[in-house]
């Protein structure tokens, strides 16, 4: 055969004695380094010059010396090996390295949150190492639901309430909700032993427009609905009026408690658990952002 055109494994192994061999000065001082006896390192060289159709050095009573062509192999084998140390390096970079894009949807109001999981992965994937850039859309949890469907969104943060069953769903936190009134409002003053939620009831309150579990829809049915809200901060904004009472997520409602400007009324029974979940389609393509994203969400 007169050239190397389809190098196999066997072949790359040749071209790496014969380097060796040269680096060593010859056959016999190559034998310790290669860990292989003198007669196994002619067989391979012999080996390597029938498959390329030339000699490549003198070996005798005159010493070991490359031959015209085996100088040219040499270079050439130094060049091949470096390439693939090279192609050797890239790969396993790709394995150390995220590149891409995630786009991820969440719904509003959860950065407070303290169980911060969703943004401790971020920080993971956005490691120096890596070269992710992220795209984050603050959405309703209906529009960041139809955005991981329709695939423009890589992945969601949503409450458990009405999820299609196209979707994969891994539980994230349970994010609870109390009852609250503000300074000004006629039952900031009171004391909850003194009293009782039919007299809570009758004051004004307000309905979520947005998506509830049942457990929390009835929690709210049981109050005197005047007013409605199409998100959490629009009922602290009505709270923080003084006129009307609602839930809110306690992580929301906790900057007005420590201002003395909120509190909660009737904690221990006045609440419910928002499950709140991450989503991906069932059918979705291997990605490897996206996977190093799921694999970093603590459960």
């Amino acid at each position: 055969m007169a050239s190397l055109g389809q190098m196999s494994d066997y072949e790359i192994r040749l071209v790496r004695i014969f380097q060796t061999v040269v680096e060593c000065g010859g056959f016999t001082a190559a034998e310790t380094t290669l860990g292989i006896s003198r007669s196994a390192i002619s067989q391979h060289m012999n080996d390597l010059e029938g498959r390329l159709g030339f000699s490549l050095c003198q070996r005798g009573r005159g010493g070991f010396s490359l031959t015209e062509e085996g100088k040219e192999i040499y270079q050439a084998g130094l060049t091949l090996l470096a390439a693939l140390e090279t192609f050797k390096s890239d790969v396993n970079a790709l394995h150390q390295t995220i590149k891409g894009e995630l786009n991820i949807g969440i719904t509003d109001n959860l950065v407070t949150l303290p169980a911060m999981h969703v943004t401790d992965a971020l920080a993971k994937l956005c490691a120096p190492e890596n070269d992710v850039t992220l795209h984050i859309h603050m959405e309703p949890s209906d529009a960041v639901i139809r955005g991981v469907m329709d695939g423009h969104l890589s992945v969601g943060v949503v409450p458990e309430v009405n999820l299609p069953t196209s979707l994969a769903i891994r539980h994230l936190y349970d994010e609870p909700s109390y009852l609250y009134c503000a300074l000004g409002h006629p039952l900031f003053a009171e004391h909850d032993e003194l009293l009782s939620f039919s007299t809570i009831a009758q004051y004004s309150a307000i309905s979520p427009r947005y998506p509830l579990p049942v457990q929390a829809r009835q929690a709210h049915d049981a109050l005197t609905l005047r007013a409605s809200a199409s998100d959490r901060e629009g009922a602290a904004f009505l709270i923080l009026t003084g006129r009307f009472i609602g839930f809110l997520p306690e992580h929301v409602a906790e900057q007005w408690v420590k201002a003395g400007k909120m509190r909660a009324l009737h904690a221990t029974t006045q609440h419910y658990r928002i499950p709140f979940v991450l989503i991906t389609r069932h059918d979705r393509r291997p990605n490897r952002v996206v996977d190093a994203f799921l694999n970093l969400i603590k459960s």
